[in-house]
């Protein structure tokens, strides 16, 4: 058999292309390679539009000043280096030993002090809920092979799976009058805990999909309740709403009016 001359393209080459990790030189000869690999396109396209709407998804906290605690870590850590950058000449390698722990210790501490500070007590938990699910089925939709961790056929065990892991009883919305179709589901990490994703398709192959989790601090930030919100970023929307500290979702790349009815048939069942 033939070998092929041409050396298949990795992941890991990819990835750090969409990274910004190649250097000029690699990063040209990559991209002429690219140019013979439609399909490796597609999927540099995609690992792109998923880098940008993460971003979107943290640009508030980007945006906000570093908290105060933090700012104090670095300035305690950049003396504390002075000094051990001292202790290194006269002491070599025990006073490197001495950096390590010192660089971890200062990190561990006084982060786990900035975290429970204003910044985190300024989040919106359902904004930042609908927000997730617009996220998630952004990087998820365009999936081909695996848009879903369980698919429709194992039904019951999806429900029963993601029901234990999110500590509720799950439904799945039939949205068969509405021409979706179940296409499975799968399990999501976020910041307050576990997230189980619907997907569901229609005869056209467009895609929308139910979020639901638990948002821990919801009583105390006034949201145990609320009715249904609307956002949008990057072309895809989404319907969300809270009862009772649960977030529940639908996203998909549709307009308001489009969305809404949908949105409203998931809300009835659930």
């Amino acid at each position: 058999m033939k070998q092929d001359p041409t050396p298949r393209l990795d992941e890991a080459a990819l990835h750090a292309l969409v990274d910004g990790r190649l250097g000029s030189a690699e990063r040209e000869a990559l991209q002429a390679r690219l140019a013979d690999s439609p399909d490796a396109q597609q999927t540099v396209a995609a690992w792109e539009r998923q880098r940008e709407l993460l971003r979107v998804l943290h640009a508030e906290v980007l945006r906000e000043p570093p908290p105060t605690l933090l700012v104090e870590a670095a300035r305690q850590l950049g003396a504390r280096r002075a000094r051990i950058d001292r202790w290194q000449r006269w002491g070599g390698m025990a006073a490197s030993v001495l950096l390590a722990f010192a660089v971890g210790w200062i990190a561990h501490g006084q982060w786990a002090l900035a975290a429970s500070g204003p910044l985190l007590a300024k989040a919106r938990p359902a904004a930042e809920f609908g927000r997730q699910a617009v996220v998630a089925h952004a990087v998820f939709s365009p999936e081909v092979r695996h848009p879903v961790e369980v698919t429709a056929a194992q039904q019951d065990h999806l429900v029963q799976w993601l029901s234990k892991r999110l500590g509720r009883p799950l439904k799945v919305p039939d949205l068969g009058a509405q021409g979706y179709e179940l296409v499975g589901g799968r399990l999501l990490a976020a910041g307050q805990g576990p997230r189980a994703q619907f997907m569901y398709q229609n005869a056209r192959a467009e895609r929308i999909t139910v979020y639901v989790g638990a948002l821990e601090n919801a009583r105390e930030a006034g949201a145990r309740e609320t009715s249904f919100r609307f956002t949008s970023e990057s072309g895809t929307s989404s319907f969300y709403w809270v009862d009772q500290g649960f977030g529940y979702a639908l996203a998909g790349q549709l307009g308001r009016a489009e969305l809404l009815p949908l949105a409203e048939a998931v809300y009835r069942q659930l």
